[in-house]
């Protein structure tokens, strides 16, 4: 499937029905006119003689229009994290991809006060200076059969790169991930297919297109299978969104575990009653923000696991099988194994070790960097450098990741094991993030770091149950405030900093 070619089906198809209802603009276009500005868009983007062009702007009608412009071009969308130093992001990717065009919007840059890069356009100058000729030519074409537009595009292959993703850089340098039309077409299939979604459904989306999560769910998965995509520009805007879904009656929803502790704390009674799937993804999803979701609204907040470099999904909780708790089933075009975190070998059912994943929805490979590609994928299994186990029924249990186990005392220790039994005894709402500091005597000694105070003595008492002792918190560190990265995860590299200055504050 050619993604951009089911788009082009589909607005063919639906026509007037609305395509975007863009709620930071207050603009709405249709179908068809979404698939008029895309072909106005790539005959521009065509003339630019660089394979790749960079796309920073804000989830919206602008953002989608603009990357689905740069693909009917016959280019690769770059997509640009413009929430933290979006400048520097910027040349990071120029340099690392090797291109100078992107396509950005005054109107971010003012706003989030990013200096002007080299290479930058803006898509209100591009949209000002369309001529009349330009726009006849797309509407005339727009008008012709489906076949007829896709001759006059450029030939598009599955294996052709369909964006480039940096990973979120929580733990090092961020890797320029090449997605293919296969890769992305494999997981909309299935995603599609698990959770019966059809062109009735009302899709608010609010992630950034810069992240795997919002460039599938948000982009893709609404223009090709002709659902109606409400978008808004700033996720966390935690009032607003509960009240657009009541007003939109929108039926899904995609986020992270932070922007859905937002939205739980600012919506009122009634917000989601039209919600069908409330998809949380990119994090683990706490219990508490479960149980809250099912007390407060009763609905069953379903938690997903996927990473970049698999387009991105590859286990689901659904509606029909659903196990609090777990990262969901294995997706059913993917392969899933467990194996020995020194021997590869193969686990059995219950057994932890490092997750394995297998199909079409792995990544072409890391650009240019053939090394840490070979690294990860190996024989066609890639590895996520996660941990996790499976159940006797099939649903999959996300550890943690590798990095975030630490040796202490010659034991491995998994951080992400501790962050969980803490979940269940601290206040509501207190977030916990675990991090390892150095120790002269073990090697390591773990610490949590908090959003608010706790009863330290009583919490170690109550988590002691059920942990071991060198598995136990040796200090609390409260940190008002995680650094999340854009896409809402928490930005382990940054906590783990601040937690160090602090105690090295202390001694």
């Amino acid at each position: 499937m050619i993604l951009h070619h089911e788009f082009i089906k589909t607005a063919k198809k639906f026509k007037s029905k609305v395509a975007i209802n863009d709620r930071s603009t207050n603009r709405q276009v249709s179908f068809e006119r979404a698939l008029l500005a895309s072909l106005i868009l790539a005959k521009r983007f065509k003339k630019y003689k660089e394979g790749f062009i960079g796309v920073m702007i804000p989830t919206s009608a602008g953002a989608m229009l603009t990357t689905m412009g740069v693909v009917m071009a016959g280019k690769t969308p770059v997509m640009i994290n413009y929430s933290t130093g979006a400048a520097e992001n910027a040349e990071y990717a120029q340099a690392k991809c090797g291109f100078k065009t992107i396509i950005t919007s005054r109107a971010l840059l003012e706003k989030i006060r990013c200096r002007l890069v080299p290479g930058m356009i803006f898509i209100e100058d591009i949209m000002e200076s369309l001529k009349p000729a330009e726009k006849l030519r797309a509407a005339l074409l727009s008008k012709y059969p489906v076949s007829w537009i896709i001759r006059t595009l450029p030939p598009s292959h599955a294996d052709d790169n369909v964006v480039i993703l940096f990973t979120s850089g929580s733990e090092k340098e961020p890797k320029a991930v090449q997605l293919t039309q296969r890769n992305l077409s494999s997981n909309l299939l299935d995603i599609t297919r698990v959770y019966q979604f059809d062109a009735n459904d009302i899709f608010m989306c609010v992630l950034p297109l810069f992240h795997v999560f919002g460039y599938h769910a948000n982009f893709w998965l609404p223009l090709v299978t002709g659902m109606c995509a409400v978008t808004n520009a700033n996720p966390l805007e935690f009032k607003k969104i509960p009240q657009i879904i009541r007003e939109e009656k929108a039926t899904i929803i995609a986020g992270t575990p932070s922007f859905f502790a937002g939205y739980l704390r600012e919506a009122q009674p009634g917000d989601f009653n039209t919600m069908r799937i409330m998809l949380a993804g990119a994090d683990k999803t706490p219990a508490w923000l479960r149980d809250g979701y099912k007390r407060e609204h009763d609905i069953d907040l379903l938690e997903a696991y996927g990473t970049t470099e698999t387009s991105p999904g590859i286990s689901v909780n659904t509606l029909e099988f659903n196990r609090p708790g777990s990262i969901g089933k294995v997706l059913p075009s993917a392969q899933v194994k467990i194996v020995d975190l020194n021997s590869d070998a193969e686990l059995p059912v219950g057994e932890e070790g490092k997750i394995l994943v297998k199909g079409d929805l792995v990544m072409k490979g890391y650009l240019d960097d053939l090394e840490e590609t070979s690294l990860r994928i190996r024989d066609g299994w890639y590895d996520t450098g996660d941990m996790g186990y499976f159940d006797a029924e099939g649903y999959l249990y996300h550890s943690g990741r590798l990095k975030r186990f630490v040796k202490i005392a010659g034991e491995m220790v998994s951080l992400v094991r501790t962050e969980s039994v803490l979940e269940k005894v601290l206040p509501p709402g207190v977030e916990c993030c675990v991090v390892e500091v150095p120790d002269s005597r073990k090697g390591a000694r773990i610490i949590a770091a908090v959003t608010k105070p706790v009863k330290e003595r009583e919490v170690v008492k109550k988590i002691s149950q059920e942990l071991p002792s060198i598995a136990l918190p040796k200090q609390f560190v409260v940190l008002p405030e995680f650094p999340k990265m854009g896409s809402g995860k928490i930005n382990f590299r940054s906590v783990t900093e601040q937690v160090r200055e602090k105690i090295d504050s202390q001694s």
